[in-house]
């Protein structure tokens, strides 16, 4: 009896938890990332306003435009995309907040049939 109310409490308490989600602070801004390539770690820095999107990244610059879906997603689509790869939107979704940064998970935004859609996470630290 005491572990089944033990649980029951425990359950309402994690229930009653939401995680914080202040998208509209991350809408626009300077922003940096941290990736890896070939197991090395890099920073990029991006600029983002309300319909674009400006990729520092390698010694190379490159931008995408943004169509928001709500204050926490949104499609980025590359402007001048070199071959069949980078015309295919990405669906972005910021999934929690902090002061400073944000979480986010991104994917292709069309399914591709013979694939398995693969989901990607990230973290953006707000620098401006």
């Amino acid at each position: 009896m005491q572990k089944g109310l033990l649980l029951i409490l425990s359950l309402l308490c994690f229930s009653c938890y939401e995680t914080e989600r202040n998208c509209e602070d991350y809408k626009t801004g300077v922003f940096e990332f941290n990736y890896t390539i070939d197991g090395i770690e890099k920073t990029g820095k991006f600029v983002r306003t309300d319909s674009l999107n400006i990729d520092f990244f390698e010694n190379k610059v490159d931008s995408a435009s943004i169509r928001w879906i709500n204050d926490c997603e949104f499609i980025q689509k590359k402007i001048n995309p070199k071959n069949a790869s980078e015309e295919k939107a990405i669906h972005f979704k910021i999934l929690t907040t902090t002061k400073d940064s944000y979480t986010f998970e991104y994917q292709l935004a069309a399914k591709d049939t013979y694939k398995k859609r693969r989901i990607e996470k990230g973290v953006a630290k707000k620098i401006k």
